[in-house]
């Protein structure tokens, strides 16, 4: 036995782990294990072991009985829990009571045929989460075992990848159909003889990348977070097929390379993402991973045209605007209607968000999320620029609510002007409706230390606004770390930064307003924050023309100082 173990953890190249050639007659011999990206806790390890399993901000006690006979707190926590991404904590233990304890619990769910017709273990993301960690993890699992163990363990696996295989036929679409299909490629690497299965399985997989990455290297949903979760079973992919001395799929490797600049494209000064399409708070240990496998480290592009997304930068200020059309609606589940909205950094502050999603409990917050009032931008009529599927019943048909209608045509253009760059964009979201053509136009200075805005609503050439009213509101949601006072003539908001910074908000020909508002997308959960809104009627004001400026002086004295500045002219 001391030769099987010493065996299973011989070390292949590529990060991969080879494992023993035991039984050269059987076809579902384990011969590699693929590396594992996702950081590892061994602290988590003993809380496993005393019996504590914490997923999702949830904590569940076993007592002693099994963790699989337990009622699951929360979906969230079933779908950590039945895709077994926890043995890599025990993994980073590496002692043999954490050994023990992985295959005891691993022999728990072998052994209890009820745990395979759960609803949320046969998903199709979950399942494939699942065989992938039981691949990756195998050298845990099956270190000092029997051979008995060993055999009741790769048929649970084939078991598993069969189902994938043959018999998962209504996979939705978007990123769990390519991980059915990733993990479809590491089940036929991982085993032996499956040389048919690698060429099919990887064909499938170059299909699919060349459908869903699009050519500027955004994914199809159009929700930045994809890319984390794509990555991060790609590049290890890209390990396992050179550990195997096989020619990786040329579009994988296309793929990979469109990939990684979009990390850059999409982070803040403070390293996070921004929050578009269902965008939660960013895995910063993830992202860090990935981008250390980002051989160009170069500046991030400023435009994609593709996946609908501009970005200006300027000294040490950012803003990330969505230009883009709502994604197909088979992978618009979810998308969230902000067209035209943006977010505003300086250096590691961020300024201006959009609410994002919750990591955990989505469900509770999804209508109001996804609707364009999270969203920096303007809301014609307190009515969303894209609809979503609202009855139960088609819900749940279609697996989630995705859009059924929104804005078609999206227009973008950017120039380089005297005092910076112009960003002029249009959306037609509320045309079919109410008539309406919604135009912003951004320039930032040279310097970053000056935003110009105008939003116009305004119907088409010759035609007009449909319905009796034509209210609309401008809404900037703010980060929490900032502290926003509203100025005295209530045409302003003071804006404080973390590091003492100063930026004003101004928008002279209008009524500003601070109101409460959330923001999703914290390590934390929810957290309590603020929005200036501006509302007004189209028919009486159809522009409003607004800035955000950095101020060198201390907040009195730019308080002071503000009634003697004038707006610049837009280019228009």
């Amino acid at each position: 036995m001391n030769r099987f173990a010493r065996n299973m953890l011989a070390r292949a190249s590529g990060g991969s782990i080879a494992v023993s050639r035991v039984w050269p007659s059987r076809t579902d011999r384990l011969i590699i294990a693929p590396h594992d990206l996702r950081t590892a806790d061994a602290t988590r390890a003993a809380e496993i072991y005393a019996g504590r399993f914490v997923f999702a901000g949830k904590i569940v006690n076993c007592h002693g009985r099994s963790i699989f006979d337990l009622e699951p707190p929360s979906e969230d926590w079933e779908v950590a829990l039945l895709g077994f991404g926890w043995l890599r904590h025990l993994r980073a233990a590496d002692t043999a009571l954490t050994r023990a304890n992985a295959r005891a619990l691993v022999e728990d769910w072998i052994s209890n045929p009820a745990n395979k017709r759960r609803p949320v273990a046969r998903r199709a993301d979950v399942l494939a989460r699942r065989v992938i960690s039981l691949l990756s993890q195998a050298p845990l699992v099956l270190n000092d075992t029997d051979n008995k163990f060993y055999r009741r363990y790769l048929r649970a696996l084939a078991r598993e990848i069969r189902f994938l295989r043959y018999t998962m036929v209504n996979i939705p679409d978007g990123v769990p159909k390519l991980q059915v299909l990733i993990a479809l490629c590491y089940a036929a690497l991982c085993l032996a003889n499956q040389a048919r299965h690698i060429r099919s399985a990887s064909k499938k997989l170059s299909d699919e990348l060349q459908r869903q990455i699009l050519p500027d290297g955004g994914h199809i949903s159009r929700n930045p977070g994809a890319l984390i979760d794509l990555l991060i079973d790609l590049l290890p992919l890209r390990q396992t097929f050179a550990a195997r001395n096989i020619a990786p799929p040329p579009a994988l490797l296309n793929a990979i390379d469109r990939m990684m600049p979009m990390l850059r494209f999409f982070r803040h000064g403070d390293g996070n993402f921004a929050l578009f399409n269902g965008m939660s708070a960013t895995p910063s240990d993830l992202l860090a991973t990935l981008l250390a496998y980002d051989d160009t480290h170069g500046a991030p592009m400023a435009n994609m045209p593709h996946t609908g997304f501009q970005r200006l930068d300027a000294g040490q200020t950012t803003v990330i605007i969505d230009t883009g059309p709502p994604p197909p609606a088979g992978v618009s589940h979810d998308a969230h209607a902000g067209c035209l909205s943006f977010e505003l950094s300086s250096g590691i502050s961020r300024i201006v968000t959009n609410c994002g999603m919750p990591t955990t409990g989505r469900d509770n917050w999804r209508p109001f999320a996804r609707g364009t009032a999270a969203h920096s931008t303007l809301t014609y009529h307190e009515t969303s620029s894209c609809q979503f599927v609202e009855m139960s019943a088609m819900k749940r048909l279609l697996h989630g609510a995705p859009v059924t209608s929104g804005p078609v045509e999206v227009e973008s253009y950017r120039e380089i002007v005297q005092n910076g760059t112009l960003l002029t964009a249009s959306h037609d979201g509320y045309l079919s409706k109410f008539g309406a053509i919604h135009r912003r136009v951004l320039m930032i200075a040279n310097d970053g230390a000056r935003i110009d805005g105008e939003d116009t609503l305004s119907p088409p050439q010759g035609g007009r606004f449909k319905g009796a009213d034509a209210d609309f509101a401008l809404r900037f949601h703010l980060h929490p770390a900032v502290k926003a006072s509203r100025l005295s003539d209530a045409r302003g908001v003071m804006l404080v930064l973390p590091n003492r910074d100063v930026w004003t908000f101004e928008a002279l020909d209008d009524k500003v307003d601070l109101e409460d508002s959330v923001f999703l997308a914290g390590n934390d959960g929810p957290r309590r924050t603020a929005q200036i809104v501006i509302r007004q009627d189209a028919r009486q004001a159809p522009s409003i023309r607004w800035s955000f400026v950095r101020s060198t002086a201390s907040p009195a004295v730019t308080n002071a100082r503000r009634n003697a500045r004038r707006e610049p002219e837009l280019p228009l």
